[in-house]
């Protein structure tokens, strides 16, 4: 059956909304932008596919940050809508509609599916108690809540987890809580909220999570929480909250995570009455229409749980497909204001171009949720590599031949075999495409592109021009090579879709999927302007200081510290502190090393069998005082090969330096083995 005989797919596509309290940073924008190249691509193969997003746009933070700036929060999320569409733009993300959870539509939808979840005895009311702000005169989630950490005792902690030692807790555990919104010290209040009956659906999510609608790593996961058995979710706060009131229940609102996924279909309802679009066809229980979610790991539950759920008792149909993605580190590690890494959309655009991201993101993504690292130096490596050097190379050395010398016309193609091997490439392409598999996709893509640059590398029109009588050969090698470079641009345009249209507007001749097998013959093209230009590492430094958070004057320390201390290094979160293994060894041996002024060879016994170190301590220490001694060492370093032998650990010290380097006691009561910790 051929792609025109094919019937079309209707196809309803969202990513997760934006919080409308803040910028759009590197992070969110992999969502986007894995969501709008799969999006592309369906266009680009004729299917009717719609791509929906909105601002999420209520909440207690939108609510205080509006008061803060002396605004309402209308005005606020009106602004934040603006700026994240500009962001957005700026990356070629294109949005069939892209709304806000604040809308008419959205209470109507919201309303109704309590109503129907309300009549089919899926809510439950009861009092709980929570603390309350007596001077705001607001209940505190826990976020607003701080502390004393009960279990380290790090002070200015949240009240639900400590980021200094990772332990999770209640605010009511907290030392010496207060509220983060007045510092009032809060207080326990009772209150009535709602809640939806999630355990009802049971059984109901244990075969839909394993329908094949969730990535499998995903649908494990869920299946751990399943088997711990499920909990009605509380679906209510009390006034003060920017949000839809909950109806016949005054002074009580929908929690944002009610409506925020409901926002989805308001969105395109919208869309839907503003082109006469068919809602009920997307959206009707038993529809033929696929509807896919693109989110980020972290709010699976919402997704997964208790949006299918509410989806399913209410008469609608439930997703396609839930399509969860991993978080984004930067060369390595997680991102940082202070080291500039936390990068901006708007600082990114300022400094390069949009499509280097996009076509780095794209190369790197798979259908897993596994986290991707934005290596920058890599980065600049494969975008000059591949999207320079390989595929814009492919028109720039063969444009100007045809141009100069055939009036830009193209001849006839003598590749045939060659170029039907570009033409059958498209095929795995589009399965990659279609798994979200980009980068397996940008990789076939790059090897046709290895294929094309070899070719002409071996006919050499560069020589050819120069030889009498070689004209014909000359524009037939041309021409196999721009349709070498248009199939390329092709199955690249959902990536690139900026380059994608000047290429089209180079060839005179439009970049079209289904109609790739038709070459370019005895055509007219436009003279050549360059495509892309190369990264400079400039650039990106550039865009790191720009990002780099000005760090705050220390304060004046009680007493200034030695001229000669070093600094403290970077910070180091607690999860890699922790893989550092520390144990008491017990020196057995310690000798000299031979052409060494620092160094001093010790056999450490740390209860597990004995290990060869060298430490530079022989300022302070003969051999023989040593023996008998114990020290701290650490005990899972990789052992280096150093030019004295190998070293199995290191060890601990302290003190200035010269004499005054301070081991442990023989005396200290620790024994050999034993971990510090």
């Amino acid at each position: 059956m051929t792609q025109a005989s094919k019937p079309q797919r209707d196809i309803l596509v969202t990513s997760a909304l934006p919080y409308a309290n803040g910028p759009i940073h590197l992070g969110h924008l992999l969502e986007y932008i894995q969501t709008d190249i799969w999006v592309r691509y369906q266009k680009m193969r004729g299917e009717n596919c719609y791509y929906v997003c909105a601002d999420d746009a209520h909440g207690t933070a939108i609510m205080l940050r509006a008061e803060r700036e002396g605004i309402t929060p209308e005005q606020l999320i009106d602004r934040i809508r603006q700026e994240h569409q500009d962001d957005f733009a700026g990356f070629h993300i294109r949005f069939d509609n892209y709304y806000s959870t604040h809308s008419e539509e959205n209470r109507q939808l919201s309303e109704y599916i309590y109503r129907q979840l309300q009549e089919n005895g899926r809510i439950a009311t009861r009092r709980i108690t929570q603390f309350f702000d007596p001077e705001k005169e607001m209940f505190l989630a826990d976020r607003f809540i701080k502390g004393t950490c009960p279990k380290c005792k790090a002070e200015d902690q949240y009240g639900d987890n400590c980021e200094v030692c990772g332990a999770t807790y209640t605010p009511a555990e907290l030392i010496n809580p207060r509220s983060a919104v007045s510092g009032a010290t809060p207080v326990k209040k009772e209150s009535e909220h709602y809640f939806f009956k999630l355990p009802d659906f049971q059984d109901f999510l244990a075969k839909w999570t394993r329908s094949g609608t969730l990535q499998p790593q995903v649908a494990n996961k869920l299946a751990e929480w399943l088997d711990a058995g499920l909990q009605e979710w509380d679906i209510s706060r009390d006034a003060p909250y920017f949000g839809f009131e909950i109806p016949d229940a005054p002074g009580k609102y929908f929690y944002v995570w009610l409506d925020a996924p409901i926002g989805y279909l308001a969105s395109f309802k919208n869309l839907c009455n503003r082109e006469n679009i068919d809602f009920e066809h997307f959206w009707k229980a038993d529809s033929t229409a696929e509807v896919y979610h693109f989110i980020g790991k972290d709010i699976i539950n919402f997704h997964a749980l208790f949006w299918p759920s509410m989806l399913h008792d209410a008469g609608f149909r439930t997703p396609t497909a839930v399509w969860a993605h991993g978080f984004v580190t930067v060369n390595g590690k997680k991102m940082s204001k202070s080291r500039g890494t936390f990068i901006m959309a708007r600082t990114y655009l300022e400094h390069l171009d949009p499509e280097y991201l996009r076509y780095y993101f794209a190369a790197k993504l798979t259908a897993s949720v596994d986290d991707m690292d934005l290596n920058l130096e890599d980065f600049a490596a494969r975008v000059n590599s591949d999207l320079v050097g390989k595929v814009v190379n492919i028109a720039s050395r063969c444009a100007g031949f045809i141009n100069k010398r055939f009036d830009g016309r193209l001849g006839q193609v003598t590749e045939h075999d060659r170029l039907r091997e570009f033409i059958e490439a498209g095929r795995q392409i589009e399965e990659f495409y279609e798994a979200r598999e980009f980068g397996r996709a940008m990789r076939r893509i790059m090897e046709l592109a290895d294929v094309a640059n070899q070719y002409v590398n071996d006919e050499q029109p560069w020589v050819v021009a120069k030889q009498e009588g070689q004209d014909d050969r000359l524009q037939a090698i041309c021409t196999n090579a721009l349709n070498m470079f248009r199939l390329i641009m092709t199955y690249l345009a959902p990536v690139l879709p900026n380059t994608a249209a000047a290429s089209e507007a180079f060839l005179n001749s439009p970049l079209d999927w289904n109609g790739r097998a038709q070459l370019l013959e005895e055509h007219t093209i436009n003279p050549f302007k360059p495509l892309m230009s190369r990264v400079d590492m400039a650039q990106i430094e550039n865009m790191l200081e720009a990002s780099r958070e000005a760090q705050p004057a220390p304060a004046t320390p009680a007493r200034e510290p030695a001229a000669d201390l070093e600094p403290i290094a970077e910070e180091i979160e607690f999860p890699d502190f922790a893989k550092v293994d520390l144990r008491v060894a017990r020196i057995v041996r310690a000798e000299h090393v031979e052409g060494a002024d620092k160094l001093l060879r010790l056999t450490l016994d740390v209860g597990h069998g004995e290990r060869n170190v060298f430490a530079g301590i022989k300022s302070a220490y003969k051999p023989e005082d040593l023996e008998g001694r114990l020290t701290v060492m650490v005990a899972n370093l990789k052992p280096r090969k150093m030019k004295f032998g190998l070293s199995e650990g290191m060890v601990l010290a302290a003190g200035p330096g010269g004499k005054d380097i301070f081991l442990l006691s023989p005396d200290s009561g620790a024994t050999p083995g034993m971990r510090v910790m």
